[in-house]
């Protein structure tokens, strides 16, 4: 089975009926919608908060029942992907552009369950996969150069057709050799007018559920 997959039914396992649920965006999280459609099939009863458009077309196909998020009061738990998590439980997430709703939808989730292969797991945030950081379309070029300040190399997505958010806004994938202080840059980043959100996501994750040739592995959050 697909490592990810393998994940991500694993994590689904922690949903119940009568929950409300946060639906990440990207390719694994793909999986765990997937899942949570067949066990809708099966009897489980509950409601989604999509993170993305993209993310609302896939809960139509698979027949997850969707809520704004202005409509709960909470959310129980949400299960997303990753694009780097180092030992502390600090993420990398935002390469698919849904940084801004994924980070919102997360910090009003009583769990947060990460799902990723073992490729993902790091040492150190910032040394395979560059930071995404979502910013305003005026000024942006502006707030590049202040970003590429702080140490690192700024790529607009999506190039000469920029990559468009869901809010409307642009993403700046920024390739930091290592990320040493997670916390201190992301106050930093927030420092700089036009940055609307950064892709570092520090004490939101409950959970991280590894897919790996042998299996799965839970590691939770002491």
């Amino acid at each position: 089975m697909d490592k990810k997959k393998a994940a991500a039914e694993r994590a689904v396992e922690f949903v119940q009926s009568g929950m409300v649920v946060g639906l990440g965006t990207g390719s694994t999280a793909y999986f765990a919608i997937e899942a949570l459609g067949n066990r809708i099939k099966e009897g489980l009863e509950i409601v989604g908060v999509a993170t993305s458009s993209s993310t609302e077309q896939l809960a139509k196909r698979f027949g997850v029942p969707l809520v704004p998020l202005d409509e709960v009061k909470r959310i129980d738990v949400t299960i997303d992907g990753a694009d780097e998590v180092d030992p502390n439980f600090n993420l990398i997430k935002g390469m698919g552009g849904a940084l801004l709703r994924e980070k919102v939808v997360a910090y009003a989730s009583l769990e947060d369950i990460i799902i990723i292969d073992d490729s993902k797991l790091v040492d150190v945030l910032g040394i395979r996969s560059p930071l995404p950081i979502e910013v305003t379309p005026f000024g942006h070029k502006l707030t590049k150069n202040a970003l590429e300040g702080l140490g690192c190399q700024a790529r607009l997505k999506g190039g000469e057709k920029p990559f468009r958010t869901d809010n409307g806004n642009l993403i700046y994938e920024c390739k930091f050799e290592r990320i040493e202080d997670p916390e201190f840059l992301e106050l930093e980043i927030h420092l700089i007018p036009g940055v609307v959100e950064s892709g570092l996501f520090i004490d939101l994750a409950t959970k991280v559920v590894i897919g790996q040739e042998s299996g799965t592995q839970l590691r939770e959050k002491n």
